[in-house]
């Protein structure tokens, strides 16, 4: 037993007459560990990208609903008086009339046939 542990220490697995199946393996191994390192690093960065994208969303939408609230302070009929009071133009005191405009008859050559 003890002879058994000092040779997989001093490597001897490694030199023997059928080491080239111990060696086909560990390069199998090392493979392996450096495509589960790449992927574990791909799927970091993809994580790190995607907590970037959320902070910018969410101060995206702030930043919309801020200025949706000074659109619509902007838009409230005092704001605009007092913006166009400074310009010399204040609110008519006469209402606004509904101007009617009738359309005349089209004399084509279907509305005489409907006429017989």
């Amino acid at each position: 037993m003890k002879q058994n542990v000092y040779d997989i220490l001093k490597a001897r697995f490694l030199i023997k007459e059928d080491a080239l199946k111990n060696w086909r393996f560990i390069v199998f191994l090392i493979v392996l560990a450096i495509i589960m390192i790449g992927n574990t690093n791909r799927y970091e960065q993809k994580v790190m990208y995607m907590a970037k994208l959320n902070d910018e969303v969410k101060e995206l939408r702030s930043e919309f609903v801020d200025r949706r609230s000074e659109l619509m302070k902007l838009k409230m009929e005092s704001t605009v008086s007092e913006q166009m009071a400074l310009k010399g133009i204040v609110p008519s005191s006469v209402p606004p009339q509904k101007i009617e405009v009738k359309q005349e008859e089209n004399d084509s050559f279907w509305s005489k046939l409907k006429l017989w």
